[in-house]
């Protein structure tokens, strides 16, 4: 009891228990309405992401950049309606292109929880021989993910410039200089009349008068590229500008010692000489190309083994010579070879501007196989000896399929069964165990669609020139023209110069059988309605098949 003061029984002390429980009770509707307002709940706003593929902000600028072919490789400036001033950086957020300002702070978020964000995307015009597949391996997504404003357009493959929405999942990927376009890498239209020997006594160097050996033939400098070149559907003037750039056979009367011996820069035991370092480059440019179209090739392995994920937006053909450099090079010289500076200059000088001889398109997006009919005579059985693989060697397009004759003996036997053609056509050209059959009339192979036949014999065979009907002779099968075991023949096709895969958009169909890959190369089945052959060089009664 204070002795200064009275007592007065009915005042409480205020840290007396009675107190504080009053004040506890008057102030609960306060807090209450304080956590309110400080823990609300709000409606997560995500943030937009940058779209800026060259990693530089735009000050001033009214444009937005987006994916696809321009002056500047990979990128096209498109005009915004309204200027966005001093700090506008486009950006992407789902398909809607929306500003970032320094004047509008991002809102905190409150709590803790992780907000959801969108992911950033990135826009891209389709080139032609495009498939969602494809794309979507490059760009390192789900095909689901890939979408189109104006919905996806294209029957085989997508139609050409059409804009895509693709989500942006990659880091750190090589150059996206286009070097030359699909067409000069095949040999479409674009390379027709060309002459490889003509264009080399004009340069005067070693190639004007070199002589070798090839297909049991002695052949110049020219004629050597001119045949590799039609053997792999590879554009004469790419080889022959391949063969200047890395060893100057075309301009110089006297390369250097191991120029002479690997002209390619293939350093290989059982690979010297022109014949050899051609067949293997243009080996290596269809690995790449053809990979490149599939989505299975989507990265570089240099020699010293280190690895370059490559720029999705890349077309084909620039693909097919990034990947033929990174065969020899490390990343240093690889980096001038594929650069404006490099590969690019000796081709410009030599063939001028190569996107001026773009076919274009070069695959059709509505594109569809004619009516083919199974290679041999009706009646006849026969044995599917090999699934899809190399159209012309291992590797590249898996464009040909193997049929073998009845045998009771096996290797390279002769045969008395009959290769028939399998649709109408002219004759337009013969090689060793080969011969190539034009379906559209115009007499040239690098334009529309073309058969090849491998392994058939010379005897019996047509004259160039020749016009012939489904289902009339063309030859007996054999073991002639490349390398082959056993007695058969090989077929592919391939249209504007670029063979089309056996199982793909465009599926081989001959009488109705269509084929489907297996797990490796020469592996995989022919399938009618229920009936299923599978490809096996055992001839086997799971293998027959018959018109």
């Amino acid at each position: 009891m204070n002795p200064r003061r009275p007592y007065n029984p009915d005042r409480r002390k205020s840290g007396s228990p009675e107190t504080r429980g009053l004040w506890i009770l008057l102030g609960l509707p306060f807090f209450a309405a304080m956590l309110f307002f400080i823990f609300r709940p709000t409606a997560a706003k995500p943030q937009p992401t940058p779209f800026d593929v060259s990693s530089t902000p735009r000050p001033d600028s009214s444009v937005c950049c987006v994916e696809g072919p321009s002056a500047t490789p990979g990128l096209e400036i498109v005009e915004t309606p309204t200027p966005v001033p001093d700090s506008g950086v486009c950006c992407v957020e789902g398909t809607e292109l929306v500003e970032e300002t320094a004047t509008t702070p991002p809102e905190p978020s409150p709590t803790p929880t992780a907000l959801l964000t969108p992911l950033a995307t990135q826009l891209y015009l389709t080139q032609s021989g495009d498939t969602l597949p494809a794309l979507a391996a490059r760009f390192g997504v789900n095909p689901a993910d890939i979408s189109a404003p104006s919905g996806l357009q294209g029957s085989t493959t997508l139609v050409e410039n059409q804009l895509l929405v693709i989500p942006n999942t990659l880091n750190g990927f090589g150059p996206g200089y286009k070097i030359i376009p699909d067409s000069e890498l095949v040999f479409s239209g674009g390379g027709a009349g060309f002459d490889p020997q003509e264009f080399a006594g004009q340069q005067g160097g070693y190639l004007s008068h070199y002589q070798g050996y090839m297909d049991d033939l002695t052949l110049s400098g020219g004629e050597v590229v001119l045949l590799t070149a039609q053997q792999h559907s590879i554009n004469p003037r790419l080889l022959t500008a391949l063969l200047e750039y890395k060893s100057g056979w075309v301009t110089q009367p006297e390369p250097a010692a191991d120029a002479l011996s690997y002209p390619l820069g293939y350093l290989h035991t059982y690979r010297k000489e022109l014949p050899a370092q051609l067949s293997w480059a243009a080996s290596q440019l269809a690995i790449g190309y053809y990979g490149w179209r599939a989505g299975t090739v989507t990265e570089l392995h240099f020699p010293d083994d280190s690895v370059m994920r490559l720029d999705p937006t890349l077309n084909a053909g620039t693909v097919a010579l990034q990947y033929f450099f990174a065969q020899s090079l490390n990343r240093p010289e690889w980096d001038t070879a594929i650069s404006a500076e490099g590969f690019a200059a000796t081709y410009q000088k030599f063939f001028g501007d190569p996107f001026a001889r773009a076919v274009d398109p070069l695959l059709p997006a509505d594109l569809t196989q004619p009516e083919l009919r199974l290679p041999f005579l009706p009646g006849h059985t026969w044995y599917f000896s090999g699934g899809p693989h190399g159209a012309w060697e291992h590797g590249g397009a898996q464009a040909a399929l193997d049929f073998a004759p009845p045998s009771i003996q096996t290797g390279c036997v002769k045969s008395e069964q009959w290769v028939t053609a399998s649709a109408p056509g002219q004759i337009v050209r013969r090689g060793a165990g080969s011969l190539l059959l034009d379906l559209d009339g115009d007499g040239r192979e690098a334009t529309g669609w073309v058969i090849l036949y491998l392994h058939v014999t010379e005897q019996y065979r047509l004259p160039v020139g020749s016009f012939v009907e489904t289902g009339d002779l063309l030859g007996h099968p054999s073991c002639e023209g490349g390398i082959a075991t056993g007695t058969h023949f090989h077929l592919a096709r391939k249209y504007n110069g670029e063979w089309i895969p056996a199982d793909g958009l465009i599926p081989f169909n001959l009488s109705g059988w269509s084929a489907h890959a297996g797990n490796g190369e020469y592996e995989g089945t022919l399938t009618r309605d229920d009936e299923t052959v599978t490809a096996c060089t055992c001839a086997a009664a799971s293998t027959a098949i018959k018109e």
